[in-house]
């Protein structure tokens, strides 16, 4: 298969262990793409304006023969098949499906920014990539991901704990 890519997990709504490994799931049916790496579940606070339900999260590399365009038609899709309903930009995620990297590519165009916007702002993002790609380097500043994950912790106290394995499909 042809290009790496990690995408970030995330929902908030049911029994959401479930709902994650489900996704793996259906993440290794995409055609021509195989799940090479999956992070441990991470459980985070809601960021948003208004209260909801903690988040759980996780991450997964890719080996994909997918373009960006056509791996993200694929991730809604899957998003979809597990009850995604877009009720507005803060609604509660049954599962929301983020291509976070796609090789050293960078991409912006109407509906697809990758790498993914505020990536390395965001702890809840950081942790689980960075626990399956330590190495990993941010396309567009240059920096190893693991160094915005040191100033994103220093700025701000935020929960994110890891909980558990989740279960490679």
């Amino acid at each position: 298969m042809g290009e790496t890519a990690y995408i970030g997990l995330g929902c908030n709504v049911g029994d959401r262990l479930a709902t994650l490994n489900s996704a793996l799931v259906s993440l290794s049916r995409i055609e021509g793409t195989g799940v090479v790496t999956v992070s441990g579940a991470w459980e985070s606070s809601w960021v948003g304006p208004e209260p909801q339900d903690d988040v759980l999260n996780a991450a997964a590399g890719l080996q994909t023969d997918l373009g960006p365009r056509e791996l993200l038609d694929a991730l809604l899709e899957v998003e979809r098949l597990h009850g995604r309903e877009r009720l507005g930009h803060w609604g509660p995620r049954t599962l929301d499906l983020d291509l976070l990297l796609y090789a050293d590519r960078q991409v912006d165009e109407p509906g697809l920014c990758v790498p993914h916007p505020r990536l390395e702002q965001r702890r809840f993002v950081l942790e689980p990539l960075i626990e399956i790609a330590p190495q990993l380097a941010h396309p567009v500043h240059g920096r190893q991901l693991s160094s915005f994950l040191e100033e994103v912790r220093a700025l701000r106290e935020e929960r994110v704990q890891r909980l558990e394995d989740l279960a490679a499909p």
